[in-house]
């Protein structure tokens, strides 16, 4: 990222909230990533379409924004394809075990002050900010 903008930050917190209240508003929805996309690897009766939509959203809501954008929202990938494979499975069974991620604890569960969700959200970024630690200063940003 080219720099911090208070603006840009606002609008983007404003979409997503704007999204997680709309989607709880029409469909009754918790805006949970990871279960999002569990409905669409393993669907229900009636469940597959609009996740597949929402998810969609997402990617093509990404490219808009890196396009109309230029400069401003950039990214390097600094680890190898396994690590990144390793890393993206373990966060995937750690949402599983969890039962929900970020997104839909950090977001919508902390804004409806439930309590579970502010302790899972906690252990989310503790364990986080413990993984990078370990990663990038005990083991020397080797994987």
């Amino acid at each position: 990222m080219a720099e911090f903008s208070v603006i840009n930050s606002l609008l983007g917190g404003v979409l997503i909230g704007l999204g997680g209240g709309l989607l709880l508003l029409f469909n009754g929805r918790i805006a949970g990533i990871s279960g999002i996309m569990a409905g669409v690897v393993l669907p229900r009766a009636g469940e597959w379409l609009w996740r597949a939509v929402f998810l969609i959203g997402l990617v093509i809501g990404g490219f808009a924004a890196s396009w109309s954008a230029v400069g401003v929202i950039s990214f390097g990938l600094e680890r190898s394809m396994p690590t990144l494979i390793v890393a993206g499975l373990l966060v995937g069974f750690g949402a599983r075990m969890g039962s929900g991620c970020t997104s839909g604890h950090g977001m919508c569960g902390v804004a409806r002050l439930s309590k579970r969700s502010i302790a899972a959200t906690g252990t989310f970024f503790l364990t986080g900010i413990a993984t990078v630690y370990i990663v990038n200063h005990l083991l020397g940003g080797s994987l």
